[in-house]
């Protein structure tokens, strides 16, 4: 499928500024136009920034390099591939409103006493705003955004998943991580991912499949929250089966027929939204 490459969002009074940029500052404003746009061709970005295509493309290799975008067909793009997962800040813009009902959804699983482990997905960290209303509660992740939200809350003990601090997802991942989730125990995990297909949850990146599978085994129930447009990628690695989750909680704009495939995995499958299947 071609991707979309939207006309970025540069007004005409902005080009005599844009062409006074050093290759960092002209780097640093291409991310910002992909991460906003979704996709931006090349020859798009060469005009706004009065440069050629190829200085162009030298600066999409090093911001691939970097892992806040990829390049595809003569375009950047901040859209997942099978290999490479979205910048954080474009997977917290994307299908937010589907996230936001998932993840009050899944606060039905919560209960005042709990202790939980979130990962560090934006549709879990949508879940924060209603766990205020759910204390006590004792909460651990490994995304910092999250860790800076739920320390500013009352009457939640919060628990730090250290490690290596990883700018792209804006977490903690590796051995001290996992690690650290290996010597706690928790009553419930949510969790999201990136793909799942044929029965199983998958992800782009084994170091992040590392820490999910390490989530989920040390709970006593563990939830997968996924908007529809999971349901129509595919990642590379393997996470863990579907039916090992307590329930698998979708959006209301996911189609009938990828429910029922869903359930034809033993599992159970919740809708959350206005809608009713």
């Amino acid at each position: 499928m071609t991707e979309a490459a939207p006309h970025p969002s540069v007004e005409p009074h902005d080009g005599p500024r844009l062409r006074r940029l050093s290759p960092e500052g002209r780097q640093a404003q291409i991310a910002e136009l992909v991460l906003n746009a979704g996709s931006v061709s090349a020859q798009e970005l060469a005009e706004a920034f009065g440069v050629s295509v190829m200085t162009i493309h030298r600066d999409l290799d090093e911001l691939q390099r970097q892992g806040v975008l990829r390049k595809a067909r003569g375009a950047a793009t901040a859209q997942p591939s099978g290999t490479f997962e979205s910048n954080v800040e474009y997977r917290a813009k994307a299908n937010i409103d589907a996230k936001r009902m998932i993840a009050q959804y899944a606060c039905r699983h919560v209960e005042p006493g709990m202790s939980l482990i979130l990962d560090d997905s934006t549709t879990a960290l949508q879940m924060l705003p209603h766990l205020a209303e759910l204390t006590p509660l004792t909460v651990a992740t490994n995304y910092l955004t999250a860790l800076n939200e739920l320390a500013r809350m009352r009457d939640i003990r919060v628990i730090a998943l250290g490690g290596q601090y990883d700018v792209h997802h804006d977490s903690y991942l590796g051995t001290v991580c996992v690690d650290t989730i290996r010597s706690l125990r928790f009553d419930a995990a949510f969790l999201s991912t990136s793909a799942v297909r044929e029965g199983h949850a998958f992800h782009q990146e084994d170091r992040i499949v590392a820490v999910k599978r390490e989530m989920v085994e040390v709970v006593g129930r563990a939830h997968l929250l996924i908007d529809h447009s999971k349901l129509a990628r595919s990642a590379m690695h393997r996470l863990l089966p579907i039916r090992r989750f307590e329930s698998v909680i979708v959006d209301a704009g996911t189609p009938d027929s990828a429910l029922a495939t869903l359930r034809e995995h033993d599992v159970r499958v919740d809708v959350a939204g206005p809608s009713e299947h």
